[in-house]
């Protein structure tokens, strides 16, 4: 008699999703049935032999995380001022589970450098993808182009539990002359513990404002200029709304109004207290667009280094 295995590995064994992180998200949104009654837990344990479903929308048409939710959202922010990815060689810098993977090689991406610091984590469809070179246990922040292969066309980034100033002179020198970079700023991660509000949210959009003028000035320093700042689409979980510029070398430095504005209009409208003349007065392109950073918090003991956490869930 066959064995039994917990609810997610048959998820993923029997190919109705595509990782066992978006197993896990399927059951907590109901739509996984075992035998006819909505599963309530990943780690229920099943028979080869049990009908097992998914309702609503194809799986399969789902990133491996909820991660490439974002990234897809700012390429689309991104691609009427001509950020593209297709046929491009491209470094997806704290990779985790690969939502950010998915999205560059669904775009068309030539090849994707997939790196994190985590081991195991990548979803198996993204690690067996002969388009992906895997770099695990590898500290972003001493990454260098002899380390990957030579300089890429196209970073991408989406870090944790370190601000983006300090990666950023490993990102740069990784990304060649001619090349793109669409970096998620984090405010927790940027303003320093002792302005982050409580349960680790940042809610002032001045310090999100401050924030991302800091990580374009250490970009600026760098020799890279902001082409465009957009909102996720997605918050991360705690309800921290989280930020994509796009950096290119030749391109302006950030212009102040257009970050506050961009920033106090977020992902969903104006906030409150938000500046006059400001939420609305961007363009259509950034009407919908936010940008996130704020200052270096100092590393705490034992993190000083690129973590790519489960944010993308």
């Amino acid at each position: 008699m066959a064995r039994r295995a917990r609810l997610d590995a048959e998820l993923v064994r029997r190919k109705l999703a595509r990782s066992r992180e978006q197993a896990a998200q399927l059951v907590a949104a109901g739509r996984v049935q075992v035998r006819g009654t909505v599963a309530h837990k990943v780690a229920a344990m099943v028979d080869p032999a049990d009908p097992v479903i998914v309702t609503g929308e194809d799986p399969q048409t789902e990133y491996v995380s909820r991660g490439g939710h974002k990234l897809a959202g700012a390429l689309a922010a991104f691609a009427p001022k001509g950020l593209a990815v297709e046929g491009r060689r491209c470094l997806d810098a704290g990779a985790s589970t690969g939502g950010f993977t998915d999205v560059l090689l669904r775009a068309g991406a030539r090849r994707v450098v997939a790196v994190d610091v985590g081991y195991g984590q990548l979803a198996w469809p993204i690690r067996t993808d002969e388009r992906v070179d895997v770099h695990e246990r590898t500290n972003v922040r001493t990454l260098t182009p002899e380390a990957i292969g030579g300089p890429v066309d196209l970073t991408v980034a989406d870090l944790s539990f370190i601000s983006l100033r300090l990666v950023l002179p490993a990102l740069a020198a990784c990304t060649g002359p001619d090349g793109d970079l669409a970096l998620m700023v984090k405010p927790q991660f940027e303003v320093g513990k002792e302005r982050v509000g409580a349960g680790g949210v940042v809610r002032d959009w001045r310090l999100r404002a401050e924030a991302v003028l800091d990580v374009a000035a250490a970009a600026a320093e760098l020799g890279l200029g902001v082409v465009d700042v957009t909102a996720s689409p997605l918050p991360g979980p705690s309800g921290n709304v989280e930020f994509f510029v796009w950096f290119r070398r030749g391109a302006p430095a950030a212009d102040r109004e257009r970050v506050e504005a961009v920033v106090a209009a977020g992902p969903s409208g104006p906030s409150e207290e938000a500046p006059e003349g400001t939420a609305g007065d961007a363009d259509a392109g950034a009407a919908a667009a936010g940008l996130d950073s704020t200052r270096p918090a100092p590393a705490a003991p034992g993190n000083d280094r690129p973590v790519a956490i489960l944010e993308e869930t």
